[in-house]
């Protein structure tokens, strides 16, 4: 039998670095990678079992492989990246990004006017950015108009129109705004000291800005101009004061790009800052979704190519949270101290944040993902085999060995149900003892949740360390119910999760949310429990002396206390209201019991 089309492709495939396309039967274009070889990564997903099933689904819908061989691995991810996003295939991530970013412009004209625009005309104007944030360009236009006296008109300012005085000067001058080049007040060369003043402090260049206003400030003070002394320190506060605020921690720190990656099953959030002279002048953080499993590094690898392209970056060096490879003129350092390292947690932070904000988010807009989010990552973090939509933990209360009663609190799709909650008056054990009540009330529960075929939990939760699960494991055994819920017990002096049969417990970061659902499941069973005791102990020393007189009982003593809402009040009362109330044999007994004992 012939090699097919596919087979013929996969056995010509060069060994060279390049990118690959896969098609499917209908000439669809279904993913692109790259590659250092070639061969071997495209034969690695015909050869290899893939735990992934979106990845498994895109294998078997191959139908034809096209590749493009380039001549270094730095090209391919390049050409890769370019035609991702001009293709967006299926199978591929994608970081979509539809805002028009702001900029910062110095237009190419006699007296450079800067100005805040979203589009970047090639006029040979000078474009700063894109920022993130049109806060970010008006504060540091605020400053520019502080510290320099710019024109804001579009009048054409040639030397031919200023000599014909062919424009009049207008209020910005009058103000103090404008130094007045359109009647020649203010020369070109002085004006674009101004204009180099600008670059430098966009750049993050402060040095040479705040130098020159010292010897300024100087000059106007030596000439006794107090007032006009005054005004240049002033701005020489306002520029310190921007620089500080703008300073991370080292400004030796100089033109180096800054990525780190944070991710969950469905999601990656990347940040990017941009460093120069130790001052974020560029900060941005995506949230990318993955589509094949893919891993940090690979996201991470994508994302600094197509973000450095986004923002124009022309930095050598890159501080990077792990180790990525993007191009033979570019280092990647993954610092592990000092100012480079705090540079690099600065950025993770930002990451997390991001993604905490778009965790709120989602909780607001798309519940139903915010759901689907926390119980894929309960059904990671604790090893199970399905999500856990239906949770009961259980509490034992007995408070000083009285009145012992447990309780049952019920989540579903993590929050609380608390029309399913059930307390329990414990029947069997005699005295204060945990295990055995745990014991009884986990038999109890699921015994009528079968007889009365309701469904069953798929994880039950313990209050209690390795003792309680043991007793609640054996309720389960009992049943026939052991291998058919998850069971999990909880600790309280160190969060401990135990397992049956296994005595390493298992450990959760202390900020996840699967440990903060369980904390949650935990207070709120002990709160349900203490409340139950507490009403129990309560009632119990309320109708304990009602029930001491002959022929009153729990019944009638409730009757009483429901009316009469205090054994003082129910002393006090006459003979008629007693009567009116519990009829004339017990009446006359309650009245008569509390006149002989008053």
């Amino acid at each position: 039998m012939s090699d097919t089309p596919l087979k013929l492709q996969l056995k010509v495939l060069p060994t060279s670095p390049g990118i690959y396309q896969y098609f499917d039967a209908a000439d669809k274009l279904l993913y692109i990678g790259k590659a250092k070889n070639l061969q071997k990564r495209v034969l690695s997903y015909f050869t290899k079992t893939h735990d992934n099933a979106k990845t498994r689904i895109l294998v078997k819908k191959i139908a034809s492989i096209k590749h493009i061989v380039v001549e270094t691995e730095t090209d391919a991810l390049i050409l890769e990246n370019n035609l991702i996003k001009k293709y967006q295939p299926k199978y591929n991530i994608m970081l979509k990004d539809d805002k028009t970013y702001p900029w910062l412009c110095l237009k190419k004209e006699p007296f450079p006017r800067v100005f805040l625009t979203r589009r970047v005309i090639k006029d040979g104007s000078e474009y700063f950015g894109p920022y993130t944030s049109v806060k970010t360009v008006k504060v540091l236009l605020d400053l520019i108009n502080e510290l320099f006296m710019l024109r804001t008109c579009n009048f054409d300012l040639n030397p031919t129109n200023i000599a014909n005085k062919k424009y009049s000067l207008c209020l910005d001058y009058h103000i103090g705004n404008c130094k007045g080049p359109c009647e020649g007040l203010q020369s070109e060369a002085d004006y674009n000291n101004d204009i180099n003043a600008i670059r430098n402090i966009v750049k993050g260049h402060f040095k040479d800005s705040l130098k020159n206003f010292e010897v300024l400030m100087h000059q106007f003070a030596a000439d006794l101009q107090f007032e006009e002394a005054q005004k240049i320190k002033e701005k020489i506060d306002l520029l310190a004061n921007y620089q500080v605020k703008s300073t991370v921690v080292n400004p030796s720190i100089n033109n180096v790009d800054v990525f780190s990656i944070l991710s969950d099953d469905e999601f990656a959030y990347v940040n990017f800052f941009k460093i120069s002279n130790g001052a974020i002048i560029q900060s941005h953080t995506t949230e990318i979704k993955k589509k094949l499993n893919e891993t940090d590094k690979e996201i991470l690898t994508l994302s600094i190519v197509e973000i450095r392209q986004r923002f124009e970056s022309q930095s050598t060096e890159i501080y990077s949270s792990i180790k990525v490879n993007v191009g033979e003129n570019i280092k990647v350092t993954i610092p592990l101290q000092g100012d480079k390292k705090r540079i690099v947690d600065l950025s993770m932070r930002n990451a997390r944040y991001y993604r905490q904000e778009r965790f709120k988010q989602i909780k607001i807009v798309d519940p139903e993902r915010h759901v689907k989010r926390i119980l894929g990552q309960m059904k990671k973090d604790l090893r199970l085999t399905v999500e856990p939509v239906h949770i009961e933990c259980f509490d034992n209360s007995n408070i000083q060995g009285t009145n012992p009663v447990a309780a049952c609190v019920v989540f579903k799709n993590a929050k609380p149900s608390k029309k399913e909650y059930r307390h329990f008056n414990i029947k069997t054990v005699e005295g204060p003892d945990d295990y055995a009540s745990m014991e009884e009330v986990v038999f109890r529960r699921y015994k009528r949740m079968l007889a009365e075929d309701e469904p069953l939990p798929q994880l039950i939760i313990i209050d209690g360390g390795k003792g309680q699960l043991s007793s609640a494991v054996k309720s389960l055994d009992l049943l026939g119910l052991r291998g058919k819920i998850a069971i999990i017990g909880i600790a309280k002096r160190l969060e401990e999760l135990y397992y049956p049969e296994d005595s390493v417990p298992l450990y959760l970061d202390k900020r996840s949310e699967t440990l903060k659902i369980i904390q949650q499941l935990r207070d709120e069973a002990h709160r349900f429990g203490i409340t139950h005791h507490r009403n129990k102990r309560s009632k119990q020393a309320l109708s304990g002396g009602l029930t001491q007189i002959p022929g009153v009982g729990s019944k009638t003593s409730d009757v009483l206390l429901k009316h009469f809402k205090s054994v003082k009040r129910i002393r006090e009362a006459d003979l008629d209201k007693l009567i009116s109330v519990i009829g004339k044999v017990l009446g006359r007994k309650v009245y008569d019991f509390y006149k002989k004992n008053n």
